[in-house]
C-alpha cells in the first residue's frame, strides 16, 4: 500500500492524482472532505472543491459557459479573489492568442492582423452582448404603400435635393417620428446601472457597412426632420463615413440605432444593441408574396422589422407597442408627411 492511503495522525488521505491537482492550484486537502474509502480525497474531491468554492459574478460566469472557459484556472481580481467579468475576457483575449490556424497541406491559409476599427467594434460589440439582457421582436409590414408613395414623390424630392430618396428614407423618418411616443424604446441605462435616461429628442445612428468595418454615424434631430430633410441629412453623413470624413461628434450621442440588411436579400436576422441605446431596429428585405385581402389572395410587397431590446429597461409590450405603431405608419405613410 503506498504512502499516500496510510492513516497517519496528523496527516491527510489522498491518492496521488489528489495530491497532485491540489498542489497545483495552490489547494489545502486539509480543507476538502473525501469521498472516497475510510474518507480518501479523490480526485473528483479536489476538482469539485475548487468548483464550488469559486466567487464568480453572474455575468462572468455567462461569459465562461459561452466561451467555453474553465473557471478553475482563473485566478479573481475582485474582492477576497472573486472572478469578475474583466478576468474573463482577459482570459478569452489570451485564449484566442494561443489558438493557432488549422493548415491544410497546401497552407492556404492566411491570418491579417485586426484594423483598429475591427477590435473597436468588437470590445463595443462583446460589451453589448454580454453586459445586457435582449430579446427581439419581429413583426411583419406591408410596404406596398411605402413603395407607391416613393413613386409619386421621388421626382419632387430629386428636384428639390438632387437626391433619390430610398426606402430607408422613409424607414428613417417614421421610425423617429415612433419614437417621440415611445420614450422608453429611445432612452438609455445610466453609467451606474440604477437609473433610466429618458431622451427628449431623438438621434438616430445608421448603421454603414464598409470593408474595413461597421461605423454608426449620427442624424441629430431626427423626430423634427421632414422626409425632405432627412433624405439630405441621411445622404450627408452616409456619404462621409464612406469617404472617413465624419467628426468624432457625428459618431457619438445617439438613441436609438437603425440596421438595414434588406438590400443585401437578408430576410431576418437580430441585431446587437448599439451602446448605449436601449433598443436597435433591424430592417429586411422587401419580398413579394401572395397574402389574403378581403378573402382573396393578393400579391403585396412584405418586409420583416426586427427590434432588439435591452430587458433591464424594455418589456416585451412597450416593445411591441411602438412596432405596432411604426407598422402602422408604414402602412398608411401618407401620415409621414404630415
Amino acid at each position: 500500500m503506498q504512502k499516500e492511503f496510510l492513516d497517519i495522525p496528523g496527516k491527510v488521505r489522498a491518492t496521488p492524482a489528489a495530491r497532485r491537482i491540489a498542489k497545483e492550484r495552490g489547494i489545502d486537502l486539509f480543507k476538502i472532505k473525501g469521498t472516497g474509502p475510510k474518507g480518501r480525497i479523490q480526485e473528483k474531491d479536489v476538482v469539485n472543491f475548487k468548483r464550488d468554492s469559486l466567487k464568480v459574478t453572474p455575468l462572468a460566469r455567462r461569459i465562461a459557459e459561452s466561451e467555453g472557459i474553465n473557471l478553475a484556472d482563473i485566478k479573481g481580481s475582485g474582492s477576497e479573489g472573486k472572478i469578475m467579468k474583466e478576468d474573463l475576457l482577459k482570459a478569452k483575449k489570451e485564449k484566442d492568442l494561443k489558438q493557432k490556424p488549422v493548415e491544410n497541406l497546401k497552407k492556404e491559409i492566411e491570418v491579417i492582423p485586426m484594423s483598429n476599427m475591427r477590435k473597436i467594434i468588437g470590445e463595443r460589440m462583446s460589451q453589448s452582448f454580454f453586459s445586457a439582457p435582449t430579446f427581439t421582436l419581429n413583426t411583419e409590414v406591408d410596404m406596398t404603400e411605402v413603395k407607391k408613395l416613393r413613386g409619386e414623390i421621388k421626382e419632387d424630392i430629386m428636384e428639390k435635393t438632387g437626391e433619390k430618396v430610398t426606402i430607408t428614407d422613409i424607414i428613417l423618418t417614421a421610425t423617429a417620428k415612433a419614437l417621440k411616443n415611445h420614450p422608453m424604446i429611445n432612452a438609455s441605462l445610466s453609467e451606474d446601472g440604477q437609473g433610466i435616461i429618458i431622451h427628449d429628442y431623438v438621434n438616430l445612428a445608421v448603421a454603414v457597412g464598409m470593408e474595413k468595418g461597421l461605423l454608426t454615424p449620427v442624424i441629430k434631430d431626427a423626430d423634427k426632420k421632414s422626409l425632405t430633410e432627412m433624405v439630405i441629412a441621411e445622404k450627408d453623413v452616409t456619404e462621409r463615413t464612406m469617404n472617413m470624413k465624419l467628426s468624432p461628434d457625428e459618431l457619438q450621442g445617439s438613441t436609438f440605432t437603425v440596421s438595414n440588411l434588406g438590400m443585401y436579400g437578408i430576410t431576418h436576422f437580430n441585431p446587437i444593441i448599439n451602446p448605449p441605446n436601449s433598443a436597435i431596429l433591424g430592417v429586411n428585405a422587401i419580398v413579394d408574396r401572395i397574402v389574403p385581402v378581403g378573402g382573396q389572395p393578393v400579391i403585396r410587397s412584405i418586409m420583416t422589422l426586427s427590434l432588439t431590446v435591452d430587458h433591464r429597461i424594455i418589456d416585451g409590450l412597450i416593445g411591441a407597442k411602438f412596432l405596432k405603431e411604426l407598422k402602422y405608419l408604414l402602412e398608411n405613410p401618407l401620415l409621414i408627411l404630415v
